[in-house]
């Protein structure tokens, strides 16, 4: 297969997968596998693995194999909270985004996150989360533009 060939492969694959398509994601990422693997087809792999074939032991090692190669890339954190939330472990999905943004704000991560409905950490994590300090300190933080 040519090196043309596999590149619109893996473009119509991920297009799928960002689409909600995965299941053409899918049958698209595995025939781009078989020709080279890459970080980027074996995060997208992963995630439809997960959502496809609820296949999430390998579906999360696709993504944590691509995040070890490339562990600056937000796309792969993306794919791999995606997995987990896919297998039910949304804490699990929950840090693995967090830790994505702060390699890049991807809209897409930050959707995912309001999605899931989830409030930021509190600025002091020693302290309960209601704690008047903890509150205003907060308040204070956003008014700056900081948090």
């Amino acid at each position: 297969m040519a090196t043309q060939e596999f590149r619109k492969l893996v473009e119509q694959g991920i297009a799928a997968a960002e689409q909600g398509n995965t299941l053409d994601a899918l049958f698209r990422l595995e025939g781009a596998a078989r020709v080279a693997s890459t970080p980027q087809v074996a995060s997208y792999l992963g995630y439809c693995l997960a959502r496809e074939r609820g296949e999430y032991k390998r579906a999360a090692d696709l993504c944590l194999e691509a995040l070890k190669l490339e562990p600056a890339h937000a796309v792969h954190y993306l794919n791999l909270g995606r997995v987990y939330l896919a297998a039910g472990q949304k804490a699990a999905a929950i840090r693995t985004l967090r830790r994505g943004l702060k390699f890049d704000k991807s809209r897409a991560i930050i959707q995912q996150l309001k999605k899931l409905g989830i409030r930021k950490e509190p600025v002091l994590p020693s302290l309960p989360r209601n704690h008047p300090v903890n509150k205003h300190l907060g308040r204070f933080l956003k008014r700056l533009g900081v948090r």
